[in-house]
């Protein structure tokens, strides 16, 4: 998957430094003159400008409503704007496109009044017929869209009113209009009807504070002031430049030493904190929903068995995998949400570190010598703890074989069908939204890949959980939700298809003599829409 995460590598070294910080000087040396073309006859000072490092690849889909790339999620929302935008670590909202934000939330039809002046990059206005079409698309099962599973439930239509004005036509009142719309970033209609494969491809026409001036795949991606933007979130750098830098080493040299070539960098493994620390820079660490999980195939027996897969969640040591793997970055997941995250149903303690009772319930599975081939993807957090996973299964009398290989290898071959057992990888939600619904929505949708392609999950449990999702989101009394949201995290741990093992926590550093006004985010990517240049 294009958003999957490694958040601890090993430790950087001061040989590494030199090393990256040496090609990084040259490739700086690049960038400064490129961006002081790039911004001569400005009215704002050239010193406004931002070199940023993101851990993950610029090369997949740029398509809004279907991609799940971390890199492109985290620049999107820097170039479109979604109706109600969201603070990116409490996701409380704010009007973005839209004019104000609706005050009555409690019936089945709320109305959306566009900004006044509000234009997209090409330079014509944003009008109720984009809005419209976004949703549309949205709304489609032909088209299934990544974004689907957010709406489809609960809304039924977006229709026009007038030329600024649209209206959301609800099955039934949602509780959380507000945090869901902020998933689906509006598309204007002249560019893209029809056209939707640019969109994949890279081309970026918004209505957001900066317009994308450059891809180069793997490389870097370019940003520049949008000038008409007058939404509440405007640019504060005439220019931005985004590196993507995968390999960790490279990460944190580029933000190392007493000049540092880049002003932010996210994705910082927990061992280099310190490190960088003492070179000056402010490091923050995030709790979220970037996890470690076991995925079970329920066709493949015995893992149609609850008690087989109850009995190897309980023979997994979390806090062992926090320790060595994450390097204390970290909490075992004792709950499908971590409990940390605001709004977010208290820890029901699932799956303590249990070996005896993971023996116990093989037993009355009546399951005995079993052979287990783990799939996994092959990033350093994962290999750390496919390891460890390794020797607690093999404690318990399970001979467990590992199988890790290149993220996209792996995907492809589960998009095709592969016929495997188990599976662990991480993931992370959080990037979509933070409401309850959508983090398991995410995952367990009746339609949805993970659940109907991978877990090949159709049974009368199934049909329980799904059923009690949709129970959730249609009580209107929050007492009587957050009680049945309680449920729901149990019912979850019982049948244990996609479960985590762990919660890592995201790192950021930044330059605090340069930079302003940035957290640390649970999820990847980094947003600068708040950001103050020193």
């Amino acid at each position: 998957m294009a958003n999957q995460i490694d958040t601890v590598e090993k430790v950087i070294t001061r040989r590494d430094i030199l090393k990256y910080t040496g090609y990084l000087g040259a490739a700086g040396g690049i960038v400064s003159l490129l961006n002081a073309c790039g911004t001569q006859g400005s009215s704002q000072s050239t010193q406004k400008s931002l070199t940023a490092v993101i851990g993950y690849g610029n090369n997949q889909s740029w398509d809004p409503s279907k991609t799940a790339s971390a890199f492109s999620m985290a620049a999107i929302l820097h170039a479109y704007e979604p109706l109600v935008g969201g603070d990116p670590v409490t996701r409380e909202p704010y009007a973005a496109l839209a004019k104000s934000l609706p005050t009555n939330l409690t019936g089945t039809t709320v109305t959306f009044e566009l900004r006044d002046g509000a234009t997209w990059h090409d330079g014509q206005p944003v009008t109720a017929d984009d809005v419209v079409f976004t949703y549309a698309r949205a709304l489609n099962p032909t088209d299934n869209v990544l974004i689907r599973s957010f709406f489809s439930l609960w809304l039924d239509s977006v229709t026009k009113v007038d030329d600024r004005t649209v209206k959301f036509n609800l099955k039934f009142p949602f509780p959380y209009v507000l945090q869901r719309v902020q998933t689906a970033m509006i598309m204007p209609k002249h560019v893209f009807d029809g056209h939707w494969d640019d969109a994949k491809a890279g081309k970026v026409v918004g209505s957001g504070p900066y317009q994308i001036t450059a891809q180069v795949p793997l490389s870097s991606t370019s940003f520049k002031r949008f000038p008409r933007y007058n939404g509440p979130r405007p640019a504060v750098f005439e220019t931005m430049e985004w590196k993507s830098i995968v390999d960790a080493s490279a990460r944190v040299a580029a933000i190392s030493g007493p000049l540092p070539r880049v002003q932010i960098a996210e994705n910082i493994p927990a061992a280099n904190a310190d490190a960088l620390k003492t070179a000056g820079r402010t490091v923050q660490y995030a709790d979220g929903m970037n996890n470690l999980f076991l995925l079970f195939n329920t066709k493949h027996a015995p893992f149609d068995n609850k008690l087989v897969r109850q009995a190897l969640h309980y023979a997994i040591d979390r806090k062992q995998i926090v320790d060595i793997a994450l390097k204390g970055a970290g909490d075992p997941a004792r709950s499908y949400i971590n409990p940390h995250l605001p709004g977010a149903p208290a820890s029901i303690d699932a799956f303590p570190y249990d070996p005896a009772k993971a023996k116990s319930l093989l037993s009355q599975a009546g399951v005995s010598n079993l052979n287990v081939t783990l799939q996994s993807s092959n990033t350093s957090v994962v290999a750390a703890s496919i390891a460890l996973i390794k020797q607690n299964w093999d404690a318990i009398g399970v001979n467990t074989t590992l199988a890790p290989q290149d993220t996209a290898a792996l995907f492809s071959k589960m998009d095709g069908g592969l016929d495997f057992q188990v599976l662990t990888t991480t993931g992370n939600p959080m990037q979509f939204g933070i409401d309850t619904d959508l983090l398991t929505r995410y995952y367990y949708s009746k339609d949805g890949t993970w659940m109907k392609t991978y877990a090949r999950w159709t049974t009368l449990e199934a049909d329980a959980l799904y059923k009690l999702q949709d129970q959730v989101v249609q009580e209107a009394d929050a007492t009587k939700r957050a009680a049945l949201e309680q449920q729901l995290q149990q019912m979850l741990a019982d049948n244990a298809i996609l479960f985590p093992l762990v919660f890592t926590k995201m790192g950021m550093a930044w330059d605090a003599k340069k930079l302003a006004g940035v957290r640390a985010q649970g999820y990847p990517g980094i947003n600068l829409l708040q950001a103050k240049a020193l």
